[in-house]
């Protein structure tokens, strides 16, 4: 596998373990503690960014059409069977993800950042293997 990939993996992968100490009281503390309200949506950033940032890599890396926008570049993989198909429908929703932590960060819900968002990081994990497989 790449360094660069690798390592992109590994920092991601550093990222969704500092989210995973966050869990406990999230809704709470996010509500009173402006400074996990923003580690928390950095870190949220930053995973999201970095899953998109590894799938244009990817596609690079394997010389696969050029996507038109951050979501487009998951569903290249899905198309080109870097990824399930299937999986690749439900996993491009973190492009919006990554746009909306970008530019409407003002506008979250506790409740959704600390209860949908932070469930939802298993698929990530499962994002990266998939590319981990792709490319070893």
């Amino acid at each position: 596998m790449p360094h660069s990939v690798e390592k992109k993996i590994k920092k991601i992968e550093y990222y969704l373990s500092l989210l995973e100490t966050y869990r406990k009281n999230c809704v709470e503390r996010f509500k009173t503690d402006p400074m996990f309200e923003g580690a928390v949506l950095h870190y949220l950033y930053l995973v999201a960014d970095g899953a998109v940032t590894l799938a244009e890599m990817v596609i690079k890396r394997k010389n696969l059409m050029r996507p038109d926008s951050y979501y487009e570049a998951i569903d290249i993989l899905g198309q080109y069977g870097v990824i399930p198909r299937e999986f690749a429908y439900r996993f491009a929703g973190i492009a919006g993800f990554r746009n909306f932590l970008a530019h409407d960060y003002e506008k979250v819900d506790p409740e959704q950042i600390c209860k949908t968002a932070l469930e939802k990081l298993p698929q990530v994990q499962e994002y990266l293997e998939y590319i981990r497989k792709s490319l070893s």
